[in-house]
């Protein structure tokens, strides 16, 4: 096969989820295909971020100047994979237009980008801003044109696969759920002076539990609040975000000093936070996978977490759940792992366990296995975006 795959967030500096996908599963994929001729779309704003690539393995370098030239990418990246008569394609972004005769397979990490586009704008968790709503229709009318043209969707989830299928008419055949895993450099840090040396440099002063300040943190301040005055004065909140002004209500824990903040720390310092922390709290609105846990898990935090969308099928009963908004529960499972030494140990080795059943490897090689069983089906559609494309939107 000839393979071609749009790697532009390896190219742009970024950080977070779907970095992290095409960080890890590329470089597998890559190590298994090796019989394959493999295509790497990446562009000119930032160096590209894998080296040494082997004879099987072409990188294309589109032009980047401004942001605009990523949105001109997005529409016309297929003019330039025609040039390289592909067999597949793979968009590994949510969205992604294929060229004449390749088969188009594309990961939908979750429903968000395709939900009618006044459920995403009420989407909780971030600031609203002009600049991120435009960004969201954007993303939205890409996403659902990408959809329809696709050959195959792969997801992250059997939930986010159900998910998808509410909102599109895809063939439920042709949507396969392949999860991601945690990074290799996860993992549990047995020198002490790692940890000590964090917690130094960040000024934290109290065990602590850890929680992404973007991930409903409100929820994890009402539950602090019901803690018994003893455990509010031996332990603390750390809140850490890849955003500089997260939302209000961590400002306020701040400021009654039951928390600290850290604004983009270090990948090495977050996994020595992971290992350091007496508990992991994701009581996330909304995920299509949910990393973080398994993350956590392989750290050795134990984990809890809320028990919607994908998030309990993830941490496989190795979690501790609760509704959402439930800060009650929230408070008594707090409770229960600051005070029983055993019981957060048992919920320690049931994570190790489970991050275990996960790794890259297995995820690149379901994904080689969803582009050979694109390229069985028939001939797909016309290259690029049609007039009537742009009707539907």
């Amino acid at each position: 096969m000839r393979i071609g795959i749009d790697v532009r967030y390896l190219s742009h500096g970024l950080i977070g989820g779907i970095h992290t996908y095409l960080q890890y599963f590329v470089p597998e994929l890559i190590e298994l295909a090796a019989e394959h001729q493999i295509v790497l779309y990446a562009d000119t704003k930032r160096p590209f971020e894998l080296h040494d690539l082997p004879p099987h393995v072409t990188v294309r370098y589109l032009p980047w100047s401004n942001p605009a030239s990523s949105i001109v990418n997005d529409l016309l990246m297929w003019r330039s994979m025609a040039r390289d008569t592909l067999d597949v394609v793979h968009f590994p972004a949510n969205y992604g237009f294929g060229p004449p005769g390749a088969r188009v397979v594309l990961t939908l990490h979750d429903a968000i980008t395709i939900m009618p586009l006044r459920e995403t704008l009420r989407s909780e968790g971030q600031r609203r801003t002009l600049y991120s709503q435009a960004m969201i229709v954007y993303l939205n009318l890409c996403s659902k044109l990408a959809v329809r043209r696709a050959d195959m969707l792969v997801t992250v989830s059997n939930h986010a696969r159900q998910d998808i299928l509410r909102y599109c008419t895809f063939n439920p055949d042709r949507i396969i759920a392949v999860p991601h895993a945690p990074a290799p450099d996860m993992h549990r840090i047995d020198d002490q002076a790692i940890l000590d040396d964090v917690r130094r440099r960040h000024a934290i002063g109290r065990p602590f539990v850890l929680a992404d300040a973007l991930k409903n943190p409100g929820v994890l301040v009402r539950a602090w609040r019901r803690l018994p005055a003893d455990l509010r004065n031996r332990f603390q909140i750390v809140f850490f975000s890849r955003h500089a002004t997260p939302l209000p209500v961590v400002e306020e824990a701040v400021a009654e000093g039951a928390a600290q903040l850290l604004i983009r720390p270090s990948r090495a310092d977050l996994i020595a936070l992971y290992n350091t922390a007496e508990v992991f709290v994701f009581p996330s609105w909304y995920e299509g996978f949910g990393i973080p846990i398994l993350e956590a898990m392989a750290c050795g935090a134990p984990v809890i977490i809320s028990d919607n969308g994908p998030m309990p099928e993830v941490a496989g009963g190795a979690a501790l759940l609760m509704h959402v908004e439930d800060d009650a529960a929230l408070a008594v499972h707090l409770t229960r792992l600051l005070t029983e030494p055993e019981f957060a140990g048992r919920q320690r080795e049931r994570g190790f366990a489970r991050a275990a059943e996960f790794s890259w490897r297995k995820t690149a090689a379901r994904i080689l296995e969803s582009y050979e069983a694109a390229v069985r089906l028939p001939v797909p559609h016309a290259p690029g975006l049609t007039s009537d494309d742009a009707k539907r939107t």
